[in-house]
Order: C-alpha cells, then sequence, then structure tokens
C-alpha cells in the first residue's frame, strides 16, 4: 500500500471559515467551486502569502475581480524570501493591482443575509467587503481519515523513514502527507510540499516495489514558481535573514523586474545557494555547481553557462558580473 493523500488547505478556526464562497486552492474541485463562486462578484480576500496566494490572484484579477490580499508578514512572503527579494515582489504584485495589505491578519470572516460570504473582519478592526475569500495560509498533510487507524504511527504527517517505509511492513507514504521521522538531509523539513520531491518521492518508492530497495536521497533543493510576470528559481540554500560565517551579493536591475541574489560561505567561499527572478537557469549546471561546491567566483565568471536563454541573457551576464566585482574580491 502506497499512500498519497496530499494536503489540504490550513483553516485556523476563523469564524465563518466553512462559508459558501470560502476555499482553499489545492483540486481540480477547489477550481470548480471558484468559478462558480466568483460570477457576478466585484471584490475577494485572500488570506495568507504564498505561491498559491498569487496564483489565486492572478486568476481573480483575469476576471477583473478587485482583490485585497492579506499577509501576516512585513512584506510579501517575508519568512521565506530575503528582504530584498521580498520587496521586489511586494512591488510587483501591487503593479497589477492588487490591494497587497501587508502586516495583516484576519480575525474573521462575516455571514451574510443569503447565508454567503458577504465580507471579512481584520484583527485591526477593519471590514472588507467581499463575495469570495481564498485561504492560502499553506497547507498540512491529509490524514485525519487515518485517526481511526491507530497502527499506523504519524504526528504532522504519516511517519516514514528514508526508505519511504511507515512503522507498518508493506505500507509506504509519499508526497504532501508523508513525514520523515529523520529527514536524510538534516538541512531539509520534515514534510516537503512541493511538487517536485513528491515526484521524487513516487520514483524512490516504485523502485523498491519493483525490487531494488532505494533510500530517498532528495539532493540540492530546488524549487521555482512565478509572480505574475517574473520567474522564480532558488538553488540550495538562500534564507530570509543571512547566517552566520555566510555573505552575500545582491544585484538588482534598473528596472527592478530582474535580480540575482548569491550566497556563499566567507571562508572557502563556496557557493551555498542563489535566488534569480526574472531570469532562468539551467537546473543541471547549478545543481552540479552546488554538489561540486563550486566557489562564488567561478559561478560568476561563468555565470553565461548557467543561462536557459543566452541569447536573452548576455547583458544581463554581464551587468552581474560588474556588480560582483566592483565590491567583492576575485578569487582563484
Amino acid at each position: 500500500l502506497v499512500i498519497a493523500t496530499g494536503s489540504v488547505p490550513n483553516k485556523f478556526g476563523w469564524p465563518g471559515q466553512d462559508l459558501p464562497g470560502v476555499q482553499g486552492l489545492y483540486s481540480w474541485q477547489d477550481l470548480e467551486h471558484m468559478e462558480r463562486d466568483t460570477r457576478g462578484i466585484d471584490r475577494a480576500v485572500i488570506v495568507g502569502g504564498g505561491l498559491i496566494g498569487v496564483e489565486m490572484a492572478e486568476m481573480l484579477r483575469s476576471r477583473n475581480i478587485e482583490v485585497s490580499f492579506l499577509v501576516r508578514e512585513g512584506a510579501f512572503w517575508g519568512n521565506i524570501l530575503p528582504e530584498q527579494e521580498a520587496a521586489l515582489i511586494t512591488r510587483h504584485i501591487r503593479e497589477h493591482h492588487v490591494d497587497l495589505r501587508p502586516d495583516t491578519e484576519l480575525d474573521e470572516i462575516l455571514e451574510g443575509p443569503d447565508g454567503r460570504v458577504r465580507g471579512v473582519r481584520t484583527k485591526g478592526g477593519e471590514e472588507i467587503q467581499c463575495g469570495f475569500v481564498g485561504l492560502t495560509a499553506g497547507v498540512r498533510p491529509n490524514i485525519d481519515w487515518m485517526k481511526e487507524s491507530p497502527d499506523i504511527a504519524t504526528d504532522r504527517g504519516v511517519l516514514v523513514n528514508e526508505f519511504l517505509e511507515t512503522n507498518v511492513p508493506d505500507i509506504h507514504a509519499i508526497g504532501d502527507c508523508a513525514q520523515f521521522a529523520e529527514h536524510p538531509d538534516p538541512d531539509r523539513k520534515s514534510v516537503e510540499q512541493v511538487w517536485y520531491t513528491g515526484r521524487m518521492m513516487g520514483e524512490t518508492v516504485a523502485m523498491t516495489l519493483t525490487g531494488d530497495r532505494t533510500p530517498y536521497r532528495p539532493g540540492i533543493w530546488f524549487n521555482s514558481a512565478k509572480f505574475f510576470d517574473i520567474e522564480y528559481q532558488t538553488y540550495g540554500w538562500v534564507r530570509s535573514t543571512l547566517q552566520k560565517g555566510m555573505s552575500e551579493h545582491y544585484w538588482e536591475h534598473p528596472g527592478g523586474r530582474i535580480a540575482v541574489h548569491m550566497v556563499w560561505a566567507t571562508g572557502d567561499r563556496t557557493l551555498q545557494g542563489i535566488n534569480v527572478f526574472g531570469l532562468r537557469l539551467r537546473h543541471g549546471v547549478l545543481d552540479r555547481w552546488l554538489r561540486e561546491r563550486a566557489t562564488v567566483d567561478h559561478v560568476v565568471e561563468h555565470f553565461s553557462k548557467a543561462g536557459f536563454d543566452p541569447e536573452f541573457q548576455t547583458a544581463v551576464t554581464g551587468m552581474v558580473q560588474h556588480s560582483f566585482r566592483s565590491v567583492n574580491r576575485i578569487t582563484a
């Protein structure tokens, strides 16, 4: 048996969170409900930052529905992105006429006379009228149905070992619902709800089930997304705050839609991670540089080799190199 039941959107006990017109965005059925419940409305409210929230905002704006976007942090995705990138994406979201409200938390979802949502109240006491509320404050493993199956060990998710095996023989768990009792990579989270890790878990279990018992080895951390018109990729670790023993360089194009942020170990100058916005880099190249512990100087000097669209990236490569060289000592 392979348990692969995915996630469900987080709900935090807000009054009105189960009203008609209030939903997350996870499944095809959610998309159908959103299509149905947004017909004829003028305004929607999205609660919680993150990638799904941006996708929902983009879909709503495509239908000319006004959107208020409530974000608990001081900038969009401020718990994940460094302040420079968070500021860039916050600005970009607002350029698409989204009423992004940082430092704003939901207190209550208000019911109208027809039994449907009519608005929200924030913890600051403000009421925002709307006909639809999107709950995008993260997801949690979909394991509530397992509470009556006490034989399989669970915590936040279904507990698994490095072979994605549960405590019960011949039962595995993969994807968003799985939680590593001890992750093979200590830098990684015990629950990883990203599409590509789910794919890799599926491939790993397939090897085991066809006779080759294989441990899960996720490799270098990678993720990608799109914020309206800006593509985003991250490789390795660029954390929201610079860690001890690390150095960084951030470059942003004067147009404000392209940026590169590199982090390296101060001592030996090995690259630890890179964020790119408005560029598309080659996964194989960045993965190899990080696995082979390339220095940041090597990465900058050969940055053009990582370009996915080299004919459009030549000017940007030169600007990144000039910016880095102007403030950083180049080593062999």
